[in-house]
C-alpha cells in the first residue's frame, strides 16, 4: 500500500474506533470475534515497521504460528505435549538392616513431569526434545534408590533439564535413522512384547540388557525387510571419545517378526568392557494375543560376561511372563520373572524373583490412576522380601 492511502486508511479507522469507544458498554464481544479475520487493514505496518502484524497462537500445547516468521511462537509444524506423575506407597521390607528399619518403609510421595516437544521440517522426520523434572531419589549412576522406584518416574530435582535430544528421518521407503544424545540406541528396534506392566523392573519384557539404553551418544538404523519382517541396528557411545578403544561404547542388533495377533524377536547386544573385553546377550521374546483381548508376553536372555573374576561368575540370565487384558474401564495386568539380571555366584546363578499385579484405568482422557502391588523374594535367606503397594496418577495434557 502506497504511502498516500496509507494516510487514508489511518483516519478511516480512527474515525471507526471512536464511536467504539464512546458506547463501550453496548459492545457485543462475540459479534467483534466474527471480524478476526479480517487481514485488509494493516495497522501494525503502515508506517514501514519491522513489527510483524499477524498474530501468533500457542493454545492446547500446540504451537501454531500462522506467519512466515516464528519469533515468539512456535513454527506451524511444532508441537509440545505435558505429563504429569504424582506416585505415593510403600515398601515393607525396603531397607531392613537386620531388625533394624532403615526409613525405606514410611509412606512416601514422589512426583516427575515432562515436557516433550516435536517438530518436522519435511513431514516424514521428527526432532525430539524432552525436558523434565522430578523429585525422585537417584544415585550417582543416575538410578532410582527409593521405596517408589518401580515407578520410575524423573529424578533429579525440581528444576527443568533437557533429558534427551533426538532427530529421526527416513532413508528412501524402506529405511529409518535416528541419531540423538541422551537417547536409546535401542529406539527403533521391534521387542516382541506387550506387557504393559508399571513396574521398572519387569516392563524390561526379560531383556534388561539386549536393549541398549546407556545414554549419551546415540545411533540406529531400522529397514522393513517386508512379509511382517523388520531389522534394527543401534549404538551407544561415551560423549568424550566416540568409538575410542578401551571406552564402554555399546551396539546392538535385532531381528523382529510381526503378524495379526503375535509376534517374535531376537536382539543381541554387546557392552565393551575394558580394552579387551566384551560382554555379549542374546534375548528371545514373544506374545500371542487371544481373540478375547487376553495378551500373553514372555522373554528369556543369557548373558555372557569375558571381564568375570572366573569361570564361575560369567554368566547371567533373565526372564519373565506377563498377562493383561482389558477389563471394566481400564486394564489389569500380572506378571513374574527374575528381579532383573541375575549373575552368576560360585557356579550358580541365582533365582530372585519378583512378582507383581496392576490396574490401570483411564478416568478421562487427561487423567490415568494406576495402583500396583508387587513382591521381591530376598536375596538370600535371611533377607526380608519386600512388598510393596503403591498408587501412579498420571496426567497428560
Amino acid at each position: 500500500m502506497k504511502l498516500f492511502q496509507r494516510l487514508l486508511v489511518a483516519p478511516a479507522a480512527l474515525g471507526l474506533i471512536s464511536p467504539i469507544a464512546a458506547n463501550a458498554t453496548e459492545i457485543n464481544l462475540n459479534e467483534i470475534s466474527n471480524y478476526s479475520d479480517v487481514e485488509s487493514i494493516e495497522l501494525a505496518n503502515s508506517f514501514d515497521s519491522d513489527q510483524p502484524n499477524k498474530s501468533l497462537l500457542l493454545a492446547g500445547g500446540e504451537g501454531l504460528a500462522d506467519t512466515d516468521s516464528y519469533d515468539g511462537g512456535f513454527s506451524e509444524t511444532t508441537t509440545a505435549s505435558f505429563s504429569a506423575d504424582f506416585a505415593i506407597g510403600s515398601v515393607n521390607g525396603k531397607g531392613i538392616t537386620s531388625t533394624v528399619t532403615d526409613g525405606d518403609e514410611t509412606v512416601q510421595a514422589i512426583y516427575g513431569f515432562q515436557i516433550d516437544l516435536n517438530s518436522s521440517f519435511t513431514g516424514e522426520d521428527s526432532l525430539d526434545i524432552s525436558i523434565d523434572a522430578g523429585n525422585a531419589a537417584v544415585n550417582a549412576a543416575g538410578d532410582q534408590t527409593g521405596p517408589l522406584a518401580e515407578f520410575d518416574l524423573n529424578g533429579g530435582g525440581d528444576g527443568l533439564v533437557v533429558d534427551g535430544v533426538s532427530y529421526t528421518f527416513p532413508l528412501g521407503d524402506k529405511t529409518t535413522v535416528i541419531v540423538g544424545d541422551n537417547t536409546d540406541g535401542s529406539a527403533l528396534f521391534n521387542l516382541a512384547c506387550v506387557y504393559g506392566g508399571p513396574s521398572n523392573t519387569l516392563d524390561d519384557c526379560g531383556a534388561p540388557m539386549a536393549g541398549i539404553t546407556g545414554g549419551g551418544v546415540a545411533l540406529g538404523a531400522s529397514y522393513d525387510i517386508g512379509a511382517g519382517f523388520t531389522t534394527a541396528v543401534g549404538f551407544q557411545f561415551v560423549e568424550t571419545g566416540i568409538a575410542t578403544e578401551g571406552n564402554a561404547d555399546q551396539y546392538a542388533f535385532n531381528l523382529a517378526y510381526t503378524a495379526d495377533n503375535y509376534g517374535v524377536s531376537y536382539t543381541y547386544a554387546a557392552y565393551e568392557n575394558g580394552a579387551t573385553h566384551t560382554d555379549s546377550y542374546n534375548a528371545l521374546n514373544g506374545y500371542y494375543t487371544l481373540d478375547n483381548g487376553l495378551s500373553i508376553s514372555a522373554g528369556y536372555e543369557v548373558g555372557a560376561l569375558q571381564n568375570a573374576s572366573s569361570d564361575e561368575a560369567d554368566e547371567t540370565l533373565a526372564y519373565f511372563v506377563g498377562v493383561d487384558s482389558e477389563f471394566g474401564p481400564g486394564t489389569i495386568g500380572a506378571a513374574y520373572g527374575t528381579y532383573g539380571l541375575q549373575t552368576e555366584a560360585s557356579n550358580s546363578i541365582p533365582d530372585r524373583m519378583m512378582y507383581e499385579v496392576y490396574y490401570s484405568y483411564e478416568v478421562n482422557d487427561g487423567m490415568t490412576i494406576t495402583p500396583l502391588v508387587y513382591s521381591v523374594e530376598g536375596e538370600s535367606a535371611t533377607d526380608e522380601d519386600e512388598t510393596g503397594i503403591m498408587v501412579k496418577t498420571s496426567f497428560s495434557f
